[in-house]
């Protein structure tokens, strides 16, 4: 699949089987992630992945009520009610999806001088790169922010060190619905020539 039909094709998968995904496809779409740039070249990433349902049954578990508590939050902007529903339906069905992989990492660049926002500049790419590759292998995906309800409890039972930070929170596995163009405002309002437009 040419990349570009892959990016604009690759839209969220918040309705996933649970039919599993074999070990050589998520290697292969995290292959695709550490081939993304980091600043420096430093590759300071980790990808964690489970698939062990009790693992995935307690996130959920973790994951669901405290996601029912936000829902009544007005979202704004361009959230939608079918965006919304998406979410709340993966929340609740997480320990169902094949796996689960959360792109992580140290503050570790420069060298001498770690700044956080050197983190963010290595994990975003990756995770592109990553759903982007699981959209060419017909795999679903969505960034997920999910995480951020539990990042402590994550942090235990998943042995993740303190230090280390969660980029995003991306659930794998077969789409139970079919591609979509994504929906992207005209480059005419997001392009400036030269300077900012007035």
């Amino acid at each position: 699949m040419d990349v570009i039909e892959a990016m604009e094709t690759c839209s969220a998968a918040r309705y996933l089987k649970p039919d599993p995904v074999p070990q050589e496809l998520i290697e292969r779409v995290i292959y695709a992630a550490t081939r993304a740039s980091s600043p420096g070249n430093s590759q300071e990433w980790d990808f964690i992945v489970v698939r062990s349902p009790e693992t995935k049954q307690k996130i959920r578990d973790l994951l669901a009520p405290r996601f029912r508590e936000r829902v009544g939050v007005s979202a704004g902007g361009r959230v939608t009610n079918r965006m919304i529903a998406g979410a709340t339906h993966l929340a609740e069905t997480l320990h169902e999806v094949p796996a689960i992989i959360f792109v992580c990492g140290p503050v570790a660049y420069p060298p001498n001088a770690p700044l956080e926002q050197f983190v963010w500049s290595a994990l975003y790419p990756a995770a592109q790169n990553l759903i982007v590759a699981a959209r060419a292998l017909g795999l679903g995906t969505t960034f997920t922010t999910f995480h951020m309800f539990m990042e402590n409890e994550l942090r235990d039972l998943l042995g993740i060190p303190r230090e280390v930070k969660f980029g995003v929170m991306i659930p794998i596995g077969w789409p139970q619905k079919e591609f979509v163009k994504v929906k992207r405002k005209p480059l005419a309002e997001v392009i400036h020539w030269e300077k900012w437009r007035d």
